[in-house]
This record gives C-alpha cells, structure tokens and sequence, in this order.
C-alpha cells in the first residue's frame, strides 16, 4: 500500500441507516487502506443483545479512536455525541435510497434468520424480532422508521459549521462507493473529496 495514499484519509467514519451496507463499506475502505476497522454494534451490542451502557460505551469508543488511523461504522450519536466525529477527518454517509435499504435489509436478515449466523457478543437475529412492528425489537422497521431523519440528521450536519473541518463524502448508490473506494487507491496526495 501507498503510504502516500493512507495519509489523505486516516479517521473515517461510515453512516447510513441500517441495512444500507455501511460494515461492508468499511471493511472494504479498512482492508484498502490497512486501517483497522471499529464497529460500533458490536462493541454496544453485548450479550442477549443487552446495550451497554452510555458511560462505558463512550469509554470503549473512546479508546479505539485514540490511534491515529482507523474507520468507524455506525450511527451512535445519541449516545456518543460528537465523540467519533471530533476525531475523524473523513464522513462517508452511504445514502441509499429507502426501497433499496428495505430490499437490503430485509434479504440480509432473513439470511441471518435461517443461518443462525452469530453476529456479535453471541447475539442472533430471531424469526420474532424480524416480524415485529415494534422498531425497538425488529432491525428492518429500524431501518424504515429511521430513514427519513437520518438523511435530514446528516443533511444538516453537512451543513452545520461545527463539522466545516470534515470531508462529507455522499455516496448515493452501490457503483459511488466502488467509485469512492477506487479513488482512496489512487488519491495520493490529493484532497479528500467534499
């Protein structure tokens, strides 16, 4: 790897509604650059999928965004305020539109479903979280209800002058994040993108 490459992008983080292919982005953009890659559910998300607690999981985080190279995947805000993004020099918000964040999400937990595959802590999806209407228990009405304020919420960070030392990398579909993922191998010395 170019070591001029990873010193344009060093603090990334990957947001987007649930479902939208934020983990897979920054895996992707952590094995590019050889950055280690931070996942905030599996870090909030203990076992029987009990959340860890504000304090400790500000602690926690805290802790991984201390090196000086790294991306972070997910939408704590609430609960970590502007701990991450005071770090980072990059946001990347993968931005789908809904239907195709609904197809996504609904394919994915499903073939979470019949596998029983572990995700993180021990914790499973469950045929009667996945069918539920309650979005607190059932990720795919999360990734419905939550849409339309995460685009307002990030529209307005964009736009917020506290953030005006961020890069905001907007990536609106599957062949934007190839193209943005094309261009950290070969941005060199170059700016992020805005």
């Amino acid at each position: 790897m170019d070591n001029e490459v990873v010193d344009a992008t060093r603090r990334i983080v990957v947001v987007g509604t649930s479902g939208s292919g934020k983990s897979t982005l920054a895996r992707r953009i952590s094995h590019r650059l050889d950055i280690p890659h931070i996942e905030l559910d599996a870090i909030h998300h203990q076992p029987n999928w009990t959340p860890m607690s504000a304090p400790d999981f500000q602690a926690a985080v805290a802790e991984r965004i201390a090196q000086d190279a790294w991306v972070v995947d997910g939408n704590y805000r609430n609960k970590l305020g502007d701990l991450v993004w005071q770090r980072a020099d990059t946001v990347v918000w993968f931005d789908l539109p809904r239907w195709r964040v609904m197809r996504q999400i609904i394919g994915r937990t499903v073939g979470r479903a019949l596998t029983g595959r572990e995700l993180w802590n021990g914790n499973r999806e469950r045929w009667r979280e996945m069918i539920s209407l309650d979005p607190a228990r059932s990720v795919i009405m999360w990734a419905w209800t939550t849409h339309a304020n995460n685009r307002a919420s990030y529209l307005a960070a964009q736009a917020d002058p506290i953030f005006a030392d961020l890069s905001f990398v907007r990536v609106g579909s599957h062949r934007e994040a190839a193209a943005f993922l094309d261009g950290l191998g070969g941005r060199a010395a170059s700016s992020p993108r805005k």
